[in-house]
C-alpha cells in the first residue's frame, strides 16, 4: 500500500511509533492506521484530537499532516526510476529514496498476502537495486543502495522460504548471506544482526538445528548490542525460544529478561525500530512457554497476543498454532477446535509457511481424538485447504 500522507508517516515514525503501537494507543486496528497514511481513510472526528495529543501537533499542524499528496507524484516516482535505470551513473539520493519507500511498501504487504504473490515484484525490485548501486559512482548514493540492496536481498529470502512452507532452506541461505556480505563491506552492524538472525531462523525454525540457531541468535544479539536495542531484543527472544526448544528453563528465562529490557528501550532513533511490535514479546514468550511445558503461562500470553494483532495474519496464524497445541495438551479440546478452526481462517488468506507448519503439527496432535466428528471435520477443513494452494 503506496504512502500518500508522507507527512503523518514521518511524524509517527520521529515520535517513535510503528503503525501497531500507534493504533494500540488510539484503540483501533493497525490497517486503520495504514489506510490513514496511504489516502484512503481519514481518521473519525471524535479520534483527531487525540491522535493530534500523540504526535505532538496543534491543530493547524495536525490538518498539514492529513494532506493527501497528489496523484501525480506515484507517476514521477516510477519516471525517475525508469530513467535511472536507462542512465545509471546518474542515479541520486532521490531515487534511492523512491526505491526505499517501494521497497517498505512491498515488505509492508507481507503479513497480508501469500508469499508466492510477493516474489516476482521483489525480484525485480532487488535486480533493479543492484543494477544501479553496482553502476552508481562511489559515495552516499551508493552506500545508500547497498543497504536497500540488503534489505531487498532479505525480504526475497524471507519470501521464498515462506512460499515453500519453510523447505527452501538453501535459497533462503543465499540471499540471506548476500546481505550479510553487503553489510560487512559497510561496516553496518544493524544489517550485519538483521542478516545472521534470519539465517538463525532457517536453522531454528526449518533445519530444527537449535544449537546452531541459538549461537546465530547469540551473536546477532552480539553484533548489534551498541547499534539497536530493537535488534538486539528480538535477537534474545529467538535465542530465549532455542533456549527452550533445548530444555534450558533457566537460560530461556534470562534470555526473555535480556529481551524485554533491551525491546523496552527501543525507540523511534533505533536503526530497526519497525522490525519490532508490540506484540513480539507475547508471541515469543508463549512459544517458549509451551515448549517448555508451562502451559498455563503460554496460554495467557498466546491469548493476549492473538486478540491484539487481528491484521497480522501470518504471525497470528502461527499464535493460534501455538495456542491449539496448547490446548491440545492441556486435554481442552472444544479450545483447542475454535482455535485451530480460527488458524485455518488466517491460513486461507495468506498461505503462511510458519503458521502452515504449526497447524499441521497441531492436527497430528489431535489424532487420539481422530474418531470424533468434530476432529474429522477440522482435518477435513486442513486438506482442503492444502488442496486448494
Amino acid at each position: 500500500m503506496t504512502v500518500k500522507r508522507h507527512g503523518l508517516a514521518r511524524r509517527r515514525r520521529a515520535l517513535g511509533f510503528t503503525q501497531e503501537s500507534l493504533a494500540e494507543a488510539l484503540g483501533v486496528e493497525r490497517s486503520t492506521v495504514r489506510r490513514w497514511e496511504s489516502g484512503d481513510a481519514s481518521p473519525l472526528p471524535f479520534l483527531r484530537p487525540r491522535l493530534a495529543r500523540l504526535l505532538r501537533v496543534n491543530v493547524e499542524e495536525f490538518e498539514h499532516l492529513l494532506t493527501v499528496a497528489p496523484a501525480v507524484t506515484s507517476g514521477r516516482s516510477t519516471e525517475r526510476i525508469s530513467y535511472a535505470l536507462r542512465h545509471p551513473s546518474g542515479v541520486d539520493l532521490m531515487v534511492a529514496a523512491e526505491l526505499r519507500s517501494s521497497t517498505t511498501d512491498l515488505a509492508g504487504r507481507y503479513d497480508a498476502a501469500p508469499s508466492a504473490t510477493l516474489i516476482a515484484d521483489a525480484g525485480q525490485q532487488l535486480d533493479r537495486i543492484a543494477f544501479l548501486a553496482d553502476e552508481a559512482p562511489v559515495g552516499r548514493v551508493q552506500r545508500e543502495l547497498r543497504a536497500l540492496q540488503a534489505d531487498a536481498s532479505m525480504l526475497m529470502g524471507q519470501l521464498i522460504w515462506d512460499a515453500s512452507q519453510r523447505h527452501a532452506h538453501e535459497s533462503a541461505r543465499a540471499y540471506y548471506a548476500q546481505s550479510l556480505e553487503v553489510a560487512r563491506h559497510l561496516l553496518d552492524q544493524a544489517i550485519e544482526g538483521h542478516a545472521l538472525l534470519r539465517i538463525g531462523y532457517v536453522a531454528l525454525y526449518g533445519a530444527n538445528d537449535h544449537r546452531q540457531g541459538l549461537e546465530l541468535a547469540l551473536q546477532a544479539a552480539r553484533t548489534t548490542r551498541k547499534t539497536s536495542h530493537a535488534l538486539t531484543g528480538l535477537a534474545l527472544l529467538h535465542a530465549a525460544e532455542a533456549h527452550a526448544f533445548l530444555g534450558e528453563h533457566s537460560e530461556c528465562e534470562r534470555a526473555l529478561l535480556g529481551a524485554e529490557k533491551h525491546l523496552g528501550r527501543s525507540d523511534g532513533t533505533d536503526a530497526a525500530h519497525e522490525l519490532f511490535t508490540p506484540t513480539h514479546f507475547g508471541r515469543l514468550a508463549g512459544s517458549c512457554y509451551l515448549s517448555l511445558g508451562k502451559y498455563d503461562q503460554a496460554q495467557r500470553f498466546l491469548s493476549d497476543t492473538a486478540s491484539r494483532m487481528q491484521d497480522r495474519h501470518k504471525s497470528r496464524a502461527i499464535v493460534l498454532g501455538n495456542l491449539a497445541l496448547t490446548a491440545i495438551r492441556q486435554g481442552d479440546l472444544d479450545t483447542a477446535l475454535v482455535v485451530f478452526d480460527d488458524a485455518v481462517d488466517e491460513l486461507r488468506r495468506t498461505r503462511g509457511g510458519g503458521g502452515m507448519n504449526l497447524v499441521f503439527r497441531a492436527a497430528r496432535e489431535l489424532r487420539p481424538w481422530r474418531g470424533r466428528n468434530e476432529v474429522q471435520e477440522a482435518q477435513d477443513r486442513l486438506l482442503a485447504l492444502m488442496e486448494a494452494v
